[in-house]
């Protein structure tokens, strides 16, 4: 198995910025008198945004349209973001450690480029030769254009591309695009695939050890 470069998604992948959503959810939906649910979460998991805000529209009986709550929804992330924000664990490490093969990366996520480029800039190094974010592609995951764009920007063939992915939005999209795929499932279950391995965390794991996933 030949692994040209390694693609992370972002939120709840790589940084655990998943409780910051759920936060920003519950007191959104709280304005409009609606409880958000763990089942609310599950089925928004992953995005779209878009598809997020025409979600929420409709649980408020459309009080506001859809582009109104996916855009406070970022407002209200991003400001938790600058308040500080971890990644998760054994992720920083797995960076390191695909760094020093001398892997290219790339952060490929659904989220907007103020979102990413905040984790971006939160990290100690900047690890990542290309990112890319909704807003740099017309169709987000479950497309697989994100995926697509970033082996391009790389210079590399996708089927030797390893994406590293936590939501099943996001695994669908890494799979339709060719790559090779390690799902970190932490709310929606994952199933295996020909291409797709499954793992409980990056804690104590190696690039060489998820490419010995596929053999």
């Amino acid at each position: 198995m030949k692994i040209d470069a390694v693609l992370f998604d972002m939120d709840g992948t790589l940084i655990d910025s998943e409780p910051y959503w759920l936060a920003s959810e519950i007191e959104l939906m709280s304005e409009f008198g609606y409880e958000w649910t763990t089942q609310d979460q599950a089925t928004c998991l992953g995005g779209p945004l878009e598809r997020v805000g025409q979600y929420m529209s409709d649980l408020a009986a459309g009080q506001r349209e859809g582009s109104y709550f996916h855009h406070s929804l970022v407002e209200r992330v991003s400001q938790k973001f600058h308040s500080g924000i971890s990644v998760v664990p054994g992720g920083l490490e797995m960076l390191f450690d695909v760094k020093r093969s001398n892997v290219p990366m790339a952060l490929v996520s659904a989220s907007p480029r103020v979102l990413v480029q905040a984790a971006i800039d939160s990290l100690p190094e900047p690890f990542f030769a290309t990112s890319i974010s909704s807003t740099d592609v017309r169709n987000t995951k479950p497309d697989p254009e994100s995926y697509l764009k970033a082996a391009a920007e790389l210079h590399v063939e996708i089927g030797n591309c390893l994406v590293i992915e936590d939501s099943l939005t996001g695994v669908q999209s890494g799979s339709a695009s060719g790559a090779w795929v390690v799902a970190i499932p932490h709310i929606v279950a994952i199933e295996p695939g020909p291409r797709i391995r499954v793992i409980n965390s990056l804690q104590s794991q190696t690039l060489e050890s998820l490419i010995s996933l596929f053999d």
